[in-house]
């Protein structure tokens, strides 16, 4: 510490000491402040964005001065952006990461004039939302039908996990790495849970009619090879094994996000959202098939 050695005068030593540690205590205290905020402001501010995208009114959002908007993961005026243009919301599924202080919306919208599916991420600072991103699919992007995502994610249950039995941010994390890392390295072990379904686009892996699981419900159905995932950000909700990866997806760098459920270390639901440059990703466009009745 030679920047407070002053000789043998130890009284300035002490002095200077104690206000570098008051000067470290005042800066330190708005950094930890924005680090971490209660499930139920985050959960406010959701219920916030959805009515201003329902009513196409962001006034109904307590945004800062300086909030930040982005549209697939792209600067966008607030005048410009999606959410001044009504919309009629049929379902919704929000987690929330009280340590980062964000929450990541699943919307889905299945209006005959314009369906979507959107992921949006919501980043509060004190009482005040900061940050809205979103990620806006529609009848051009991969895999697209919302009546499906609607039928199956509506089905799903992703309830609290009692405590004791919640895994560390880095469990839920690491079941998320891994099944991204596959699309690079086929050796990567995947916690595959047993049952588990992933929702992509309108497709759906498991087999029965939204709601009903069978052991046979599998992720394992291959994924793209030599395909980097890359600038991946994390959200996680502990209280629901929950954790969505915002990311650029392969070579073309599409916008993408892929949510996880993690139920005791092992994947249980995967959702993802992909932003396409041309029609389907640049694959032939299928019928995709509706749902099976149960």
């Amino acid at each position: 510490m030679d920047m407070f050695n002053y000789g043998r005068d130890g009284m300035l030593r002490k002095i200077a000491g104690l206000a570098l540690g008051s000067c470290i205590a005042l800066t330190a205290m708005p950094a930890m402040a924005q680090q971490s905020c209660t499930r139920t402001a985050l959960e406010e501010a959701t219920q916030s964005y959805v009515a201003a995208q329902q009513a196409g009114n962001p006034s109904l959002i307590k945004l800062a001065p300086d909030a930040k908007l982005q549209e697939q993961m792209e600067p966008i005026t607030l005048a410009a952006a999606l959410l001044n243009k009504p919309q009629k919301i049929d379902f919704h599924r929000a987690i929330h990461d009280t340590q980062g202080c964000e929450s990541f919306v699943e919307v889905i919208i299945t209006d005959p004039a314009h369906p979507y599916v959107l992921g949006t991420r919501i980043k509060l600072t004190g009482d005040l939302v900061r940050e809205i991103e979103t990620l806006v699919t529609d009848a051009d992007d991969w895999l697209f039908k919302a009546s499906n995502t609607l039928a199956y994610s509506r089905a799903e249950k992703w309830d609290m996990i009692p405590m004791e039995k919640q895994g560390s941010r880095e469990t839920i994390i690491a079941a998320a790495d891994a099944y991204l890392n596959l699309f690079n390295d086929p050796t990567v072990r995947v916690p595959w849970g047993s049952p588990c379904a992933r929702l992509e686009g309108g497709i759906y892996t498991a087999k029965g009619a939204p709601g009903v699981v069978s052991k046979e419900d599998s992720c394992a159905v291959g994924v793209p090879k030599n395909t980097p995932l890359v600038d991946r950000r994390y959200l996680v909700d502990q209280d629901l094994g929950s954790v969505v990866v915002l990311l650029r997806f392969g070579n073309s760098s599409l916008p993408d996000s892929h949510l996880f459920r993690v139920e005791n270390g092992l994947l249980r639901y995967v959702h993802t959202i992909t932003v396409c440059k041309t029609l389907n990703c640049g694959f032939p466009v299928k019928p995709i098939p509706n749902p099976p009745r149960g």
